[in-house]
């Protein structure tokens, strides 16, 4: 490839890629999730509970709705694929990426309003 397809296919990739992680709010929606996904791996592998914990919903509670969309269209596709531990989890982190997308798009929705002043004026 030469190297002027190769800054194409850069650019391209760089729209999404700014969505997702290129401004604060999706920045921030990714830490908490993040930050959560720490927290239930340390309780599920180093709290003992005398039954189950529900410290794995936070998760999707921050991943939902999307991450239910894709149980229901895995659903569809049989039932022993939905309910193994690796579509849950491609699931999981599709949700959120999508999301963080979303949160990224409506920023930049608000951010690109006409008449928007994007530095502050002077006084």
């Amino acid at each position: 490839m030469t190297s002027g397809r190769l800054n194409a296919l850069a650019r391209l990739a760089q729209g999404p890629a700014r969505l997702v992680y290129g401004n604060r709010a999706s920045r921030i929606y990714l830490a908490v999730v993040a930050a959560t996904a720490v927290f239930v791996a340390v309780d599920t592998l180093f709290v003992h509970h005398d039954e189950a914990s529900f410290a794995g919903v936070w998760l999707f509670f921050l991943a939902a709705p999307t991450v239910f969309l894709f149980f229901a269209g895995g659903s569809m596709i049989g039932e022993s694929f939905a309910s193994s531990s690796a579509f849950g989890y491609v699931a999981l982190v599709a949700s959120v990426l999508i999301q963080a997308a979303a949160v990224g798009a409506f920023v930049r929705l608000l951010s690109d309003r006409p008449g928007h002043a994007r530095t502050p004026r002077e006084a």
